[in-house]
């Protein structure tokens, strides 16, 4: 199997290039390699390379300065992944994209499942949906993978900003009125690298469209740093004090309810993520080992 990946510094990318190496050949690339912001860098990459599966791991990820820049989150999130199903379509690719629970606006009392109606209350969720929805109009062989609340040991994320915090605070105020499932980045891309071994690239083209690829269970932020200021097991451990979202404004509003419904996921290909304690867990244990990436 010969898989182009994008993204391979990011925090997914950097993850699902190790997960994918015994499948196959995988042609990993980063911005230098492949600048989403380009149009014919894409085509000449993709022209070139021929991939049986074009993951798309790169994405503008930064939800509050999206508000303020929506035309670059735009650019890459949408136009750029636009482009990247036209040419995966024109080589007979598989095309794999991740999107976000940011697509809806989280008023739902229960978990968001498939087939419930988009509605984003921030600019880089339209951007995410706009994305979506340039890859089923195009119409190539795809799977489009919403996860949520990801966090790794690089780059920017929740995890490491309370890990810092935690060094630096004996109190830290952490909303407590948004629910959601954190999903390591290590999960999601081993779930990815299940899905492609376990069918064959024909069965994936078969089984086209959205589905919903999170850490099992769910919990608040301020639950998840709860757990981490428990596993960083400090001797003078912080107090987490919850907060409402109001007393905690941003410049993008964020959904109340996060939560996404796995079981499309687990009907169709028989894959489910470990519960986010679990994934979390790991984290951990990788990191005790001296495993993962520096941060």
């Amino acid at each position: 199997m010969k898989i182009l990946l994008t993204g391979k510094n990011g925090q997914i990318g950097w993850e699902l290039a190790r997960a994918l190496a015994p499948l196959g050949e995988v042609i990993a690339v980063d911005r230098g390699g492949l600048d989403l912001a380009v149009p014919d860098r894409i085509v000449s990459v993709v022209r070139s390379v021929r991939p049986e599966v074009l993951i798309n791991a790169a994405a503008y990820t930064a939800v509050d300065r999206a508000e303020s820049e929506p035309d670059a989150a735009y650019a890459i999130n949408a136009a750029a992944v636009a482009i990247l199903a036209d040419e995966a379509k024109r080589v007979q690719a598989l095309l794999i994209h991740y999107s976000t629970d940011y697509v809806f606006d989280g008023t739902k009392d229960t978990p968001y499942t498939e087939e419930d109606r988009p509605d984003p209350l921030n600019a880089y969720g339209r951007s995410k949906l706009a994305g979506e929805q340039a890859i089923r109009e195009i119409g190539g062989a795809h799977l489009i993978l919403r996860t949520s609340w990801v966090y790794s040991a690089r780059g920017k994320n929740f995890l490491l900003a309370i890990r810092r915090l935690l060094q630096e605070k004996k109190e830290l105020r952490v909303v407590s009125d948004q629910i959601g499932a954190p999903t390591s980045a290590a999960a999601l891309a081993q779930g990815t690298a299940e899905l492609l071994s376990r069918d064959s690239v024909a069965a994936l083209e078969g089984a086209r469209g959205v589905y919903h690829m999170t850490a099992g269970g769910f919990t608040s932020w301020h639950g998840f740093a709860t757990e981490i200021a428990r596993l960083e097991r400090s001797d003078a451990p912080a107090r987490i004090v919850p907060i409402a979202s109001s007393e905690y404004p941003t410049p993008a509003r964020r959904p109340g309810n996060s939560r996404l419904s796995n079981e499309k996921l687990l009907r169709r290909f028989g894959v489910a993520l470990p519960k986010w304690e679990a994934c979390l867990e790991a984290f951990y244990e990788m990191r005790r080992e001296g495993g993962g990436a520096a941060e």
